[in-house]
């Protein structure tokens, strides 16, 4: 159950108007009230005689009731509570109840014979509610509704237990304003998937992505098509910036404009500073093109950073943990931004929904991050990849690493008590796993059949090798599909003067595998990465691969010892 406290309006008769229309939003049916103050207020909704008007008045009656200069300027107390989608439908008398004991834990009317304020609770979904209260008491005081806000959440958490609903994970403060509900009718009439307020905030963490400067950073926003408005001090220094969607605009037909800090507390400009100075001890020399190798390079240098990382948020101060799991959500929207269209979505989504993980109020700091943050930037600077060949092949690579740090963030958070963080973090692994089910399908698969294609010597040696290297997996791992890649792979590390015994116990000790849903997978993924073997083999032709002529030179000695078998009979 989520409530969402706002109390800076300054007409009731505005806020009522809005509740009780039923033209305008599809979620706005049979609105009536379910509570209120008195238990008696007039209900537009359900009683032909009574109006908005009636109501207002009702409500206002003590703010009107102060001498004019008394009055406060914003008197109006508004919070929806909302039930979470796997929430059973409340009855009205329900409703009623949750909504008097929020006024009574914020403070808006306390009871107990305490002065309380004139509220109505109105309903007009299935799923919430809405409480207006005007915020003068009956003898004229102001109500003691000083953090109301996080008074709610703490009687939500109570009331979710004793009705048996879902219990949401509380907050913590550090979570990015959620958008309003004017703003969410405004995008379900412009047909849009998702705010403005929240596609901002997208749009500006995809600049924010591995830049080094607040020119580099502008520079994106620019060429992201955003309207950007800087604030400078009289000594000319930038003291802040607002973005705008060029479509997204008032009643006055004038953009709207969001501060930084409006988005996400981490997308203010003196916290985005923070990671460029921590920086500023490395030149931005790196060339405004594609990162040495394109593409697939780049996401070869991301799984390896990715894989280095695990170890700090396992294992290191909680401060530089902090930072790399910040920098991973770097990552996650670099290759969110630059990835094929087969992976786009996932990676969207789980990028998306790290963006919650990626702060806590354990401070990073910053500069230990700076391999992740040179990996996001390699990878917005190689570009789009394809999804064919080694694009593909090293995005699964790269997704494969990046599912074991998440998970890493996943067990920090939880040991933290960072229960939002961690839910995040876990929601976006979950996208993270179908991403790589699209990567990894075709390059695992033409691994599969060369695996598939190895002679029996040579696979009875890679059996063999598993078996010795990893004694307690090793009947797992054989069971799998993936097994026949994995061999395939253990053969292209022997032919390239690698011991394939060696990789394996060092693969799979390093880094915890309990996670996976493939150990083999997984394998395939570090040996290939560690050994510096082609992430992709679709377009070789059998006979290509050193493995497979070791192959074709076992089936030609068989041929010609059987060709001599049969000259001799």
């Amino acid at each position: 159950m989520i409530p969402s406290v706002n109390n800076t309006g300054s007409r009731t008769i505005g806020l009522l108007t809005y509740l009780y229309e039923t033209g305008k939003y599809e979620d706005h049916t049979d609105p009536h009230l379910v509570a209120s103050f008195d238990g008696m207020s007039p209900d537009p909704g359900r009683d032909p005689n009574a109006t908005l008007k009636d109501l207002q008045q009702l409500l206002d009656q003590p703010v009107m009731a102060l001498p004019e200069h008394k009055r406060p300027a914003k008197h109006v107390w508004h919070t929806s509570v909302r039930a979470t989608a796997d929430d059973r439908i409340l009855s009205d008398e329900e409703w009623g109840e949750i909504a008097r004991r929020i006024v009574a834990a914020t403070g808006i009317d306390p009871g107990g014979g305490q002065p309380g304020c004139r509220w109505a609770a109105v309903r007009h979904a299935d799923d919430h509610i809405h409480i207006v209260a005007t915020l003068v008491c009956e003898d004229g005081s102001r109500p003691d509704d000083f953090r109301s806000g996080k008074r709610a959440q703490a009687e939500c958490r109570l009331i979710e237990k004793e009705l048996g609903l879902h219990q949401v994970a509380p907050g913590d403060g550090t979570a990015a304003q959620r958008p309003t509900s004017a703003e969410r009718h405004k995008a379900e009439r412009q047909g849009r998937e998702r705010t403005a307020r929240e596609e901002l905030r997208e749009t500006v963490r995809r600049a924010v992505a591995g830049a080094t400067s607040e020119e580099e950073f502008f520079d994106r926003l620019a060429a992201a098509g955003l309207l950007i408005r800087k604030r400078h001090a009289p000594s000319g220094d930038l003291l802040g910036y607002k973005v705008a969607l060029p479509d997204d605009r008032n009643a006055q037909d004038e953009p709207v404009f969001y501060p930084g800090a409006r988005l996400a507390p981490d997308l203010s400009l003196p916290r985005i500073r923070e990671r460029w100075s921590a920086d500023s001890h490395t030149p931005d020399t790196a060339p405004r093109q594609s990162a040495p190798g394109g593409p697939a390079s780049a996401r070869r240098r991301t799984a390896s950073a990715a894989w280095e990382a695990v170890l700090v948020v396992e294992h290191g101060d909680d401060a530089v943990a902090a930072a790399y799991i910040a920098a991973a959500g770097e990552i996650l929207d670099a290759l969110a931004k630059t990835s094929a269209a087969h992976t786009r979505r996932e990676l969207r989504e789980a990028a998306w929904a790290f963006e919650r993980a990626s702060r806590s109020h354990v401070k990073a700091r910053r500069g230990h991050d700076q391999a992740l943050r040179q990996a996001a930037r390699d990878l917005v600077h190689s570009g789009p990849a394809l999804g064919r060949g080694e694009d593909g092949a090293t995005t699964a690579m790269a997704i494969d690493m990046l599912f074991f740090l998440i998970t890493a963030a996943i067990h920090w958070h939880a040991k933290k008590g960072h229960a939002q963080q961690a839910a995040a973090a876990h929601q976006a692994a979950e996208h993270l796993r179908a991403a790589y089910q699209a990567a990894a399908a075709q390059p695992l698969g033409a691994l599969y059949q060369r695996g598939r294609r190895l002679n029996r010597p040579l696979q009875q040696r890679q059996t063999a090798v598993l078996r010795e290297a990893l004694p307690e997996l090793a009947e797992q791992i054989l069971a799998e599909p993936g097994w026949y890649a994995l061999a395939a792979t253990l053969a292209d590390a022997e032919s390239a003067g690698h011991d394939p015994a060696v990789l394996l116990t060092e693969a799979a000790g390093r880094r915890e595998l309990e996670s996976a849903e493939s150990v083999s997978d997984v394998l395939v993924w570090r040996l290939r990465r560690a050994a510096g073997l082609p992430a992709d083999t679709t377009d070789m032709a059998l006979g290509d691969h050193p493995a497979d002529r070791g192959t074709h030179r076992a089936k030609r000695s068989e041929q010609g010892r059987s060709g001599s078998r049969s000259r001799r009979q």
